[in-house]
């Protein structure tokens, strides 16, 4: 397990670089942490949330989208669900390009409609 700081932020998973990369996600655009509804902890990503934080995840419900979870790794902005839905893949802050294809992966961390 390691951990890195962001703007003050610790972000855990596997092998976390200085901008949220972690072993299983570490493209360009691979630059978000997500704060866990379950524990309040910041991760890469659902898979270091499983390897480290030894409880099952839960996900964010419809009715707390206006919760800053998400971090730009790249600038250290906090985005709420909604504004990170909103986003289109990229930091409204930095301009930073996301992942799109984490848009598959949405339902592992927030209830969906």
């Amino acid at each position: 397990m390691h951990e890195f700081s962001v703007q003050g932020e610790r972000v855990f998973g596997v092998d976390v670089d200085r901008e949220t990369r972690c072993a299983h996600w570490h493209g360009p655009t691979d630059v978000i942490a997500l704060k866990f509804k379950c524990c309040g902890r910041w991760y890469p990503c659902y898979e270091c949330h499983t390897d480290v934080a030894g409880h099952p995840a839960t996900q964010w419900p419809v009715s707390e989208r206006s919760t800053e979870a998400i971090l730009c790794g790249s600038c250290g902005t906090k985005l709420t669900i909604d504004e990170y839905f909103a986003a289109s893949s990229i930091c409204p802050k930095c301009n930073h390009a996301f992942n799109p294809g984490c848009a598959k992966h949405y339902d592992l961390y927030f209830e969906m409609d």
